[in-house]
């Protein structure tokens, strides 16, 4: 298996652009597979550089309806109309941070190649996607100013237009999401009812970026969102909205167990394969 980071929020290669977004490229044994495209049409220019051709890539999953996720979708569909794009159907609402639109292009939701996503659902024996995960033990504060705006009105976003990828190769599983705006843990709860056990990576944003410093209470539930992932038999990659000081916080706890994920470089896997 071949995983890749497109695109993210830092520099780990000097010939690839990074912005505030997200873009993995993944190979299994049936797919090439992009988990969202970023915030803008960089993440093309990354994959040139890296000798990566997305013409050939057959699946697009769109991790949640937010831009910095969806803002390449457009252009990947101009050079590659024939992947698939997986999206739940509520991606395509309006979201806001503040009087700010975060949401995505409403022109995507038209393409001849999205496939809406309603439930839980497996494409294949490699791969399927989830969602519905309703707990919220250590929520990230920043989610409060997140909205959806619905008849002109502002309304707490749930986030139920986020989706989770599952691969399953070779008798182990990796779970990739994007910010992971439910709550890791929670996703790890709705992880383990669907599929039984712990997957043995996991790679995902964790959304505890914040511009102010933290209170003593968000450091405290980033340390205690740390110590109970690391008494799992899992490996972890994260970055982009996990923000460089709950990195620091959460590497302090975790050790080898948490590894950053960097524009422009593949992610060295650890051994596998693990027993499920």
């Amino acid at each position: 298996m071949k995983i890749l980071t497109l695109i993210e929020n830092t520099c780990g290669n000097p010939a690839c652009a990074c912005e505030h977004g997200l873009s993995i490229y993944i190979e299994t044994i049936k797919h090439k597979i992009l988990l969202d495209t970023g915030a803008s049409d960089a993440f093309l220019q990354n994959a040139r550089e890296l000798d990566v051709d997305l013409t050939k890539v057959d699946t697009l999953i769109l991790s949640h309806g937010h831009y910095d996720h969806a803002g390449g979708i457009m252009a990947f569909s101009e050079i590659n109309p024939h992947a698939r794009i997986y999206m739940k159907k509520t991606a395509a609402c309006d979201y806001y941070h503040g009087q700010r639109y975060i949401g995505i292009d409403k022109r995507i939701p038209e393409l001849p190649q999205v496939h809406l996503v309603e439930q839980d659902e497996k494409i294949d024996e490699e791969l399927s996607v989830f969602s519905h995960v309703t707990g919220r033990r250590f929520f990230a504060h920043s989610n409060l100013a997140l909205t959806k705006r619905t008849a002109g009105r502002d309304v707490q976003d749930s986030f139920d237009h986020e989706q989770y990828l599952v691969i399953t190769q070779d008798r182990n599983r990796i779970l990739l999401s994007g910010c992971a705006h439910n709550g890791i843990l929670n996703i790890l709860d709705r992880y383990r009812t669907l599929y039984g056990g712990l997957p043995q990576i996991v790679i995902s944003g964790f959304h505890m970026m914040k511009k102010n410093a933290y209170t003593e209470e968000e450091v405290s539930v980033i340390r205690k969102t740390a110590e109970e992932l690391n008494a799992m038999p899992t490996v972890f990659y994260t970055g982009h909205c996990t923000g460089e000081a709950a990195y620091v916080v959460m590497k302090s706890v975790m050790g080898d167990k948490l590894l950053p994920l960097h524009s422009g470089m593949p992610l060295c896997l650890p051994s596998l394969p693990f027993k499920l």
